[in-house]
């Protein structure tokens, strides 16, 4: 007998199973391997976009060996295609349009804002963004009716350039003065930036995109908690929400559709909004190329 045989005459099963079982376990190793790093790619791709972290963002392009997304390069990164009895959604952001599809029907079909890919910086050292719309695969998490914009810090960055004004973080606790012995304070509870004068009044003060808190030469950031920090009307009046700040909304600015216009969501009309809030469900795919 060969000594190869009488291997698996002694092992028995154990040798048996150590033939089979164990290539198996590798090939699935090797898949779960390359899921998990199609799945890490995306985040990746996602968090620079959004983090603004351009340095990272080049990496990752260098590393795939593009100089710019296409949708079958990101139709490739996911292992759940696009299959014919489940609705998808994608947006071209070279030309300015959104398919709403099922298969290769098209069920809805409009034209899109999307980031300017604009830089803007606090200076040497400091903060830097780039307003690009994020490319990869994204999924509708949340669907908002009135939804309230709340504004991250370029945009006081921004309205502050323009103006020629300082800025001032007013943080819990603390207080800004605010002239004739008034200050400007945040409430205990966190909710409302007020006016507090001498007397012990206090007055909410009310803001909208464009109407900032301006005291003197120096524009006052609420905290993120406060009412204060929330815009209504600048999304329209509806939204797909994709995550990490990104989403599909309606807009103050109807003449911005069809251009290079956003700080990175997709911007749509009002009325193609709400009709894209009353067809797509939640957990719906959308490609961005």
């Amino acid at each position: 007998m060969a000594r190869g045989d009488g291997f698996f005459t002694r092992g028995g099963a154990a040798a048996w199973a150590t033939v089979l079982v164990v290539p198996a376990l590798v090939a699935l190793g090797t898949f779960l391997y390359l899921d998990g790093a199609r799945a890490h790619f995306r985040l990746e791709v996602t968090r620079a976009a959004y983090q603004d972290n351009l340095a990272m963002l080049d990496n990752i392009r260098r590393d795939v060996g593009v100089s710019r997304d296409t949708l079958e390069r990101v139709k490739a990164l996911d292992n759940d295609s696009t299959q014919s009895d489940r609705p998808f959604i994608v947006i071209s952001v070279a030309e300015h349009r959104l398919w709403f599809k099922k298969g290769s029907s098209v069920l809805f079909t409009t034209r899109v804002a999307t980031g300017t890919g604009k830089n803007l910086e606090t200076g040497k050292g400091g903060q830097r963004w780039k307003f690009e719309t994020p490319r990869g695969r994204l999924v509708v998490e949340r669907k908002d009716v009135e939804p309230a914009w709340v504004p991250p810090d370029w945009h006081f960055v921004e309205v502050a350039r323009k103006k020629g004004l300082r800025i001032a973080h007013l943080e819990p606790g603390k207080t800004i003065p605010a002239g004739n012995g008034a200050v400007l304070a945040v409430t205990k509870s966190g909710v409302n930036v007020v006016t507090r004068y001498p007397d012990g009044r206090e007055v909410p003060i009310e803001v909208r995109e464009g109407q900032e808190i301006v005291v003197g030469k120096t524009l006052v950031i609420p905290p993120y908690e406060a009412n204060q920090r929330k815009y209504y009307g600048t999304l329209g009046s509806n939204r797909l929400y994709l995550g990490d700040g990104y989403g599909i909304h309606g807009t103050d600015v109807p003449s911005s559709i069809g251009h290079d216009a956003s700080h990175g969501c997709i911007r749509v009309r009002n009325e193609d909004a709400e009709l894209l809030y009353r067809l797509v469900p939640l957990g719906t795919v959308v490609y961005i190329y």
